[in-house]
């Protein structure tokens, strides 16, 4: 789950620094055995993936066109139920 005040200023942030629709990046980092739940976040994309040097995470980069705040919002809501993600 999200905190409220940090997401309140993410989206603050959000609304100045874009003009919707826009291209967005995410980046995640997922402990291994969890690369398929980030894929099927973006169905529609390929993310970059990048093993760790152990093995033991992979790195995420997807940019995609985003229609609005909410809508980047809500792949970092989907994301926070996956185990061990750290969100870039």
């Amino acid at each position: 789950m999200i905190d409220q005040k940090w997401l309140d200023s993410f989206r603050e942030k959000l609304d100045n620094h874009y003009a919707w629709p826009s291209l967005y990046t995410f980046k995640f980092i997922v402990p291994k055995g969890k690369e398929e739940e980030v894929r099927k976040m973006f169905p529609m994309h390929t993310p970059s993936e990048r093993g760790s040097k152990n093995g033991n995470y992979t790195s995420f980069t997807v940019q995609t066109m985003m229609p609005s705040t909410d809508a980047v919002i809500d792949i970092y809501q989907n994301a926070s139920d996956i185990d061990g993600i750290i969100a870039l």
